[in-house]
């Protein structure tokens, strides 16, 4: 049985780590951001990150129901980091266009975080915020609730599905990932158009584009769909 979150004020530790730090869940998750980058989703361990801290393993469960409790506060805080700094033009396809790319932006700064907390649903603060603003863009603009709900669930969807796709590239062994980006110039751009005619003729603009993001293209197109079903 999970043992229960202790209140925040209770939980508080009245003596610095062996770090010299206060321990808090705000300085558990950054670290575990920090131990996510440097190891990997394997790294991150009870242990290890009470290692980190300074502190034994078992004061993080005053702070968290377990790790994977952790983990949903870790895909909270990137979620924070792109509503940070973000607020509404008036124009709401810029809006959206612009919270999107900050999703994935936000993400991508950590791969190992995303491939982690992309699929999950935290109902947490900065999830919550989030929300609610693609939702309140969306209802300014003049989409009813149903319609709405409709482009709010292609919107998110999107962005964490590319958001992880992108950072399961990034988390690649470096060898790995050259290895990929190496196939669209050696392989594909060396069919023959006799057998493969179509690729032959798109491989200089397959070469060009395959290894970059399609997420800003793909965002465009759901906005412009959603435009279009707006207008009508």
């Amino acid at each position: 049985m999970p043992k229960k979150v202790v209140a925040e004020q209770a939980r508080r530790r009245r003596r610095t780590t062996k770090t010299g730090a206060v321990l808090s869940e705000r300085l558990i998750v950054l670290t575990a951001l920090r131990m996510l980058r440097e190891h990997g989703g394997e790294g991150l361990t009870a242990r290890r990150l009470g290692l980190a801290l300074g502190a034994d393993p078992s004061a993080l469960y005053r702070y968290f129901r377990g790790m994977d409790d952790l983990t949903l506060a870790i895909g909270d805080e990137l979620i924070g980091r792109a509503l940070d700094g973000w607020s509404r033009t008036g124009d709401w396809q810029a809006d959206l266009r612009g919270l999107g790319l900050r999703i994935h932006t936000a993400y991508l700064d950590h791969p190992q975080a995303a491939v982690l907390t992309a699929s999950r649903v935290s109902g947490r603060a900065h999830e919550i915020a989030a929300d609610e603003a693609v939702l309140d863009v969306l209802h300014r603009a003049g989409f009813g609730v149903e319609a709405a709900v409709a482009v709010y669930h292609c919107f998110i969807d999107q962005a964490l599905a590319f958001a992880a796709l992108d950072a399961a590239t990034l988390a690649l062994p470096e060898a790995a990932r050259a290895a990929d980006e190496a196939v669209w110039q050696a392989t594909y751009a060396a069919l023959p158009s006799g057998t493969h005619p179509r690729i032959a003729d798109a491989a200089p603009r397959l070469v060009a584009e395959m290894n970059t993001s399609a997420y800003p293209a793909a965002l465009d197109m759901l906005i412009e769909s959603a435009a279009a079903r707006l207008r009508r």
